[in-house]
């Protein structure tokens, strides 16, 4: 009887075990299951990709206090303010003062992260990039291959450089601000196969939204797609975006096809690719008409910010001036001048057009315009500044524009 008992006993208590057992293994695969479904706070997604009061010009002031206070303090976290929006970047990103009163150090923890808008001339740069400047270490850029090795000295892994010449597409074909501060330390992490924290000087160029724009039709005309772009955003790849065309790409397109297709990202393209796409929805209705007006403030004010946040940009339009500043900025010189192109071409492109084709092609990049003129003023602010503290300005102008004889040796005249 009484063994009876006790084997009856152990029975409810291997039961209960097994019981308890499964609702442990239940909830470890719960848990794991949504740490998948939030990798990079996608759970937040229905918040974040909404236009929502947080983010709109009519929010209170308490509540644009309580999203900033929601904002990490630590040294590595760099928060970006655009008149009552705000966005996180949780990398350490140096702003041009901080890089020209402290430097680019090539031997430490310092990354250039080249961020390659199409069409603006960045292909030039970005050769000039791994190819020109006067190092010590230069990048070792073998024959037949079209990405160099730009290690820190005396190492044989540690990239200075975040570029499509040096680590190629690491963040996505031609990845914007959005995707290159979510994924750049994780992609230098991988590559060096070390995780630590580094400081991240982003730069990129700008062009003239219409010669840009022109260049960027003919480029698709003559078949180019891009359509391997990953447009990450948000803690997703966004690959359903509709294509303006129909097959595999769009070779032989005329302009008013091109400019008639509604979700065609040549649009406004630069103001797109260096806002925080994630302040507007990403591409959640991204060619729809719904709040347009809203998302086009939003993005243009965010792309303004991280530009003027940036430790250096440069124009198409002015190399001299932005050689200038590039090198007065990271104490880097390059042993090639900068080529101003003869913009001949362009002009004459221009002139083919019909009075209101050009109208409709500054329409559709109106948030550019706007960009550009931004940009040509901060680009003359830094140049003026740089141009004060440098005791050999006149030897170091002379050697830049001494090719160029359409710019005065002042570099008050700009081309």
């Amino acid at each position: 009887m009484h063994c009876s008992v006790t084997l009856e006993n152990m029975k409810r208590w291997v039961k209960m075990i097994r019981f308890i057992g499964g609702l442990c293994l239940v909830t470890l695969l719960g848990i794991a299951y949504i740490s998948y479904l939030c990798h990079n706070s996608l759970c937040l997604a229905p918040e974040r990709f909404s236009l929502s009061t947080r983010y709109s010009a009519s929010a209170s002031s308490s509540s644009s206090s309580s999203s900033r206070s929601e904002v990490p303090s630590s040294p590595t976290s760099t928060t970006k303010l655009v008149v009552g929006l705000a966005s996180t970047v949780n990398i350490e990103s140096v702003a041009f003062k901080e890089a020209y009163e402290m430097g680019f150090d090539i031997t430490d923890r310092d990354v250039i992260v080249f961020l390659h808008i199409q069409k603006t001339g960045g292909t030039t740069f970005g050769r000039h990039l791994v190819r020109d400047l006067n190092l010590e270490n230069p990048c070792n850029c073998p024959r037949k291959r079209k990405r160099c090795d730009c290690f820190r000295p005396n190492t044989i892994n540690e990239q200075w450089l975040f570029s499509r010449y040096s680590t190629g597409w690491k963040c996505g074909l031609h990845a914007d601000w959005t995707e290159l501060t979510d994924c750049v330390e994780g992609a230098l992490d991988e590559y060096e196969g070390l995780a630590k924290k580094r400081r991240y000087f982003f730069i990129t160029v700008l062009r003239d939204p219409i010669h840009r724009y022109l260049s960027e039709f003919r480029h698709v005309q003559r078949g180019a797609t891009w359509k391997s772009a990953r447009h990450w955003c948000g803690g997703q790849e966004f690959t359903s975006l509709p294509h303006c065309y129909k097959g595999s790409n769009w070779t032989g397109v005329e302009l008013d096809e091109f400019m008639n297709c509604s979700y065609n990202l040549a649009h406004n393209r630069q103001t797109r690719m260096l806002a925080d796409l994630t302040l507007a929805g990403c591409y959640t209705g991204y060619n729809t008409t719904a709040d347009q007006l809203e998302r086009d403030r939003i993005l243009l004010q965010s792309a303004k910010q991280n530009l003027a946040s940036m430790a250096y940009f440069g124009l198409t339009e002015q190399q001299a001036v932005s050689q200038y500043i590039f090198e007065r900025t990271f104490h880097l010189d390059f042993e090639n001048n900068f080529d101003q192109a003869n913009a001949t071409l362009s002009a004459q492109a221009i002139a083919e057009l019909t009075p209101a084709q050009i109208e409709r092609v500054r329409q559709l990049n109106s948030l550019d315009e706007e960009l550009l003129a931004f940009a040509r003023q901060l680009l003359q602010e830094r140049f003026q500044l740089l141009k004060r503290r440098d005791p050999h300005f006149r030897q170091n102008w002379l050697r830049m524009v001494h090719p160029l004889k359409s710019e005065r040796i002042d570099g008050n005249s700009l081309v």
